[in-house]
């Protein structure tokens, strides 16, 4: 099979886009991983100076995903209708004012409304931003446009702990506590970058004013090809979608992921902090580690697997990994147990690279699109379910092990699901045209979107 020929005025324009807006994309992509999840670094001075027991705070914390999955898809539209510039600023602008409003909470309806609100502001960056790369390349190069933009997700998780710790160091500085300084700090970070990022990014291909006559007319024409390829796609509800089997044992697996994900993004934390005698800087240090070890597990096992025939295998001994970790981490000491986490999150991370490109291939072309949308919105509630969880086994019982339990529990039974999952794209068809009366495919994923995983 010949290779296909790329004009060089369409690489030029790709080489362009890529050295001036993924930079600031991927920082705003770390921002946004660390103000969703910098909560689970102060949930024992919530409890003291607020009252959030765990499980409010456990409560809490899944609101977010709650707002996030209502406004995803409006959120999207409205992408469309204003331009990349316009909404992602003003994402990035209002879930900052979000954050620095958390430094005022009082009780914990407050926690709640607030957390709510921050799912509800930063609903259709992560999405919004993969729309944004199909209105701005061609196919043959989005996919290395989007892994460079989630190895920020990757180094979020890393250098949020440390950060945040050193923040928390501030605390009786003016007479507030830490944690309002973190959460003030970090606000005000992420409304300056947005500004920022309204003067760097732009909307449209025309309007690049560092692109020649010429490479504008290039990648429009390879973008328009892409759309139009993508526009004779049919239409498939997501009411049919989610009773298409593979479709369903998809979405089971990566619940059951996003279960132990979310966990360990939350709780990782107060578990650290069982150690003892650690300062907060300390607590984000060692948070680091788990997610420095997967981080390097997850580029390696992708470079020995990116040629393999199947990779369930691989797939169903990560999700062991992480049964086992989680499973072990309530044994021991807490710094067997952070080992243990560690283990846990090397299992997690490498199952998700290996669960996409599997879950891409192992789809119908026809519903692939849609068919991907549905399995990261509705998986993604495990981002609600798991701390959720975790907060009331741990106030009804003095203890999170019954969650780590449970966490062994469905990665195991995940990896039954891994079983079933068909290798290529082999499977059922479904009619497009046998409409169930629930309306169209989500119309961000009618223009191009398609859903590449928001497990982070």
């Amino acid at each position: 099979m010949s290779e296909v020929v790329v004009p060089d005025a369409e690489r030029r324009a790709v080489s362009k886009f890529l050295r001036r807006m993924l930079p600031i994309l991927v920082l705003m992509l770390l921002i946004n991983q660390m103000d969703r999840t910098n909560v689970g670094f102060v949930q024992d001075e919530l409890r003291a100076d607020v009252g959030v027991s765990a499980t409010a705070y456990g409560l809490g914390a899944g609101l977010f995903f709650i707002g996030y999955a209502l406004f995803e898809v409006p959120s999207n539209m409205l992408l469309e209708r204003f331009g990349a510039r316009v909404w992602l600023t003003r994402i990035m602008i209002t879930w900052g004012l979000v954050i620095v409003a958390m430094c005022f909470i009082q009780n914990v309806m407050m926690f709640y409304v607030l957390r709510f609100l921050l799912g509800v502001a930063e609903a259709g960056f992560f999405p919004g931003v993969l729309l944004y790369f199909t209105q701005w390349l061609p196919d043959s190069s989005r996919g290395r446009a989007s892994a460079i933009f989630l190895g920020g997700s990757a180094t979020a998780y890393i250098v949020t702990g440390p950060i945040t710790g050193a923040l928390l160091e501030l605390h009786g500085a003016g007479g507030f506590a830490g944690w309002r300084w973190m959460f003030a700090l970090e606000g005000a970070f992420s409304i300056a970058v947005g500004f920022v990022a309204g003067f760097f990014l732009v909307s449209r291909i025309e309007d690049a004013r560092w692109l020649t006559r010429e490479e504008k007319d290039a990648l429009s024409s390879a973008v328009a090809r892409d759309e139009e390829a993508r526009s004779r796609a049919p239409k498939v509800s997501r009411f049919k979608l989610l009773l298409h089997p593979q479709v369903a044992l998809l979405t089971t697996v990566f619940f059951a992921m996003a279960l132990t994900g979310y966990a360990i993004t939350f709780w990782l934390p107060s578990l650290v902090e069982e150690i003892g005698g650690l300062s907060s800087f300390e607590v984000g240090l060692l948070s680091a580690i788990p997610w420095i070890c997967a981080v390097i597990a997850m580029y390696s096992m992708s470079h020995f697997t990116d040629r393999a025939r199947d990779r369930r295998p691989y797939l169903a001994l990560a999700l062991v990994l992480s049964a086992i970790g989680t499973f072990l981490a309530t044994l021991g000491s807490p710094w067997f147990g952070l080992a243990a986490i560690t283990l846990a999150a090397v299992g997690g991370k490498c199952a998700a690279t290996l669960f996409w490109p599997m879950a891409q291939s192992g789809l119908d072309l026809k519903i692939a699109a849609p068919g991907l949308a549905v399995v990261n919105s509705i998986g993604n509630l495990g981002g609600f379910v798991s701390p959720t969880l975790f907060g009331y086994l741990k106030d009804t019982t003095g203890t999170t092990h019954g969650g780590l339990y449970t966490l062994s529990a469905a990665s195991l039974l995940a990896v039954l699901g891994v079983a079933l999952i068909r290798r290529s794209g082999g499977a059922a068809k479904v009619d497009p045209g046998a409409g169930s009366g629930s309306g169209s495919a989500d119309p961000a994923v009618e223009k191009g979107q398609v859903a590449t995983g928001e497990t982070r």
